[in-house]
């Protein structure tokens, strides 16, 4: 942009000079090495979807802090996560998402990670006397989400307590839940067995030691590896430490999701558990009472009580299976299960007699129609061990 300025002068009664701004726009071509401002804004864009854009939404029971990664105006669903007691968004899932075999995931859909009010890094303790909602006002939270970013539909993620709210969202709002993958889940209340021990847990445990049973298998613990220390240490000394608590009281809390046959999720569903992690029976308790016709149970070898950042490879994988059985990105390349010849990936399935009732882990979005796979899974009948219950395991070890 150059201006240049010209004078004029005017005659009348008085002599007068009149100065007059004129404006004149000179494009020229872009030097070698100058900075393109379309291209700098586009980088910026960039950038900023990549680093997430943080948002504080509005509820009826508070105000969720929430990351968005992408944009909004998107047609496929959103992957909306909702972490567990004693994590946050990304101590509990970007180990996951920032995974290299995720990125094919990550560049197809928008995500959209919730903060359990008050668990977010940097948050600030509530005051004292402050009531914390209830699992259930938790579930009733996530509407505004959806509203506020004009999602028509999501994929849902959760760990633990993110997973029983996920699913009581998804029971109240079937229309708005594509598919459903839960880690860790337990939908059951806690019984006067459970309760005494919990009590007992609080007179011989400290609150972080209570949240590490949690979230880790007894063998984690005892080995007091990296990733346990790293856990205990960043509970203890979190400047939000009296909101954790909150949240893990109301996660004890929790009423029995109404969890039947014949009154569950209409969606697609992924059970995960690690194997020896603190919710398996649970886990698979739940996996007994579900559908099979649209149930998917993920037991992870060597996973412990968070698969997500144990074995992201492996999750990776079957997430994608998970997806591409919705009908999306179906020409994804699977890659590590397809290259190692140490991984397998088994599915038992209830046993009549002799036979195995067996499918591949394709699932379907409309109708309850399969899309098969052209590569199919390795299935085995561990032995050819029966079993009278309906429920099905799929087994993952490398």
């Amino acid at each position: 942009m150059y201006t240049c300025i010209i004078s004029r002068t005017l005659t009348s009664e008085a002599m007068t000079t009149e100065m007059q701004e004129i404006a004149i726009t000179e494009e020229k071509p872009l030097l070698p090495g100058q900075p393109d401002p379309v291209k700098d804004v586009e980088a910026a864009a960039r950038i900023l979807l990549d680093q997430g854009q943080e948002h504080s939404i509005e509820t009826p029971h508070g105000v969720l802090h929430v990351t968005l990664y992408g944009t909004s105006k998107t047609r496929r669903p959103a992957i909306l996560t909702i972490h567990d007691v004693g994590l946050d968004s990304k101590s509990c899932f970007s180990p996951l998402f920032e995974f290299d075999e995720m990125q094919e995931i990550v560049k197809n859909f928008t995500r959209v990670h919730i903060d359990a009010p008050g668990q977010e890094e940097g948050a600030s303790a509530y005051p004292m006397g402050y009531q914390y909602p209830s699992m259930d006002q938790l579930a009733e939270m996530i509407p505004a989400v959806l509203t506020y970013f004009n999602f028509r539909s999501v994929i849902g993620m959760g760990v633990g307590a993110g997973a029983y709210i996920l699913s009581s969202f998804t029971m109240a709002h079937p229309d708005s839940v594509e598919g459903l993958v839960l880690i860790n889940i337990d939908p059951e209340a806690r019984g006067w067995i459970d309760w005494a021990a919990h009590k007992i847990s609080m007179l011989t445990s400290s609150l972080t030691e209570q949240i590490l049973s949690h979230l880790f298998s007894r063998e984690e613990i005892s080995e007091n590896g990296d990733l346990v220390k790293s856990h205990r240490e960043r509970i203890s000394k979190a400047p939000n430490f009296s909101n954790i608590e909150l949240f893990w009281k109301s996660y004890i809390s929790r009423s029995e999701l109404p969890v039947e046959r014949n009154n569950n999720f209409k969606c697609p569903v992924m059970l995960v558990v690690g194997d020896q992690a603190p919710y398996e029976e649970a886990a698979m308790e739940c996996n007994s009472k579900l559908n099979p016709t649209t149930t998917s149970f993920l037991k992870m070898a060597d996973a412990g009580g968070l698969p997500q950042l144990t074995q992201p490879s492996k999750l990776t994988e079957a997430f994608k299976y998970f997806v591409q059985g919705m009908g999306y990105m179906a020409s994804s390349v699977m890659t590590r299960l397809s290259r190692s010849r140490t991984a397998s990936l088994s599915s038992i399935y209830s046993m009549e007699g002799d036979r195995v009732r067996s499918r591949t882990l394709s699932q379907s979005s409309q109708g309850g129609l399969m899309r098969e796979r052209s590569r199919t899974l390795s299935q085995s009948s561990q032995g050819g061990q029966g079993s009278s219950s309906p429920s099905k395991t799929m087994e993952v070890s490398c």
